[in-house]
């Protein structure tokens, strides 16, 4: 529960309007720096929903997106009845680590730890499960995703064909829907984590030797493979955090 001095400050607090262009991620980080200010902490309150909309000029629902957004990285609980706490720390630790950048990468770090397991047993069962034509297309794909990447052109397009035809060849729906969703938690917030579109893009190489062992039909191989790309993405989640402490 938050304390009375911690949700009197939140009270008092006087908030600068955000516009609505760009809005879900305005709110964001209007609501970060209120909360910094106010100094709330794991299971404190956060105000009403009506509340905050008004203190940002915003509609309610563009505050009920943000929260439900947050929700889903873990950032905060909503229940019913009881409001909103904070469930993950939003000020930084540090005064060398930025607070936007602190709460991304933790965002995108539990992100990943949901995914992960997804991903790793998508590939195995991939190479298990996949048709002839279906690694066909994996090999297509991964071609594809070659040459964008080493013509320097945006790669995330093909990148994500490569991993729904992945997804696709496991034979369960269910991959590709729950990876999805997770993703789409972080993306609708951080449409480019750190100003970094392109995050992730160690690990654009290997997905050569991923798409190779599933159409090899080596299940353990191509769990391998995931797995090291996984850890590639949050190797560099991690990078982007020790640079904000120079």
């Amino acid at each position: 529960m938050a304390t009375g001095a911690a949700k009197s400050k939140m009270v008092d607090l006087v908030a600068q309007p955000v516009k609505p262009a760009g809005a879900e991620r305005r709110v964001m980080d209007a609501l970060i720096e209120m909360i910094e200010q106010a100094g709330l902490g794991v299971g404190d309150r956060l105000p009403p929903e009506i509340e905050l909309a008004q203190r940002l000029n915003v509609g309610r629902s563009t505050i009920r997106e943000a929260l439900k957004a947050w929700q889903s990285m873990g950032i905060v609980v909503r229940n019913k009845g009881a409001g909103t706490t904070l469930a993950a720390e939003v000020s930084a630790n540090s005064i060398h680590v930025p607070m936007t950048i602190k709460l991304e990468a933790e965002s995108l770090l539990r992100t990943q730890g949901v995914r992960r397991p997804l991903e790793v047993e998508a590939a195995r069962l991939a190479a298990r499960n996949a048709t002839d034509q279906e690694r066909k297309i994996i090999q297509a794909r991964m071609a594809e995703l070659m040459a964008v990447y080493e013509a320097g052109e945006d790669w995330r397009p093909a990148d994500y064909r490569l991993h729904a035809v992945i997804h696709e060849a496991s034979k369960n729906p269910l991959f590709s829907q729950l990876i999805v969703q997770i993703q789409q938690a972080f993306y609708d917030i951080y449409q480019a984590p750190f100003g970094e579109p392109q995050l992730g893009q160690g690990s654009i190489p290997i997905h050569r030797q991923l798409a190779e062992t599933i159409i090899a039909g080596d299940e353990a191989g191509a769990a391998r493979w995931m797995s090291e790309i996984m850890d590639i993405v949050d190797g560099e989640v991690r990078a982007v955090m020790e640079r904000g402490h120079g």
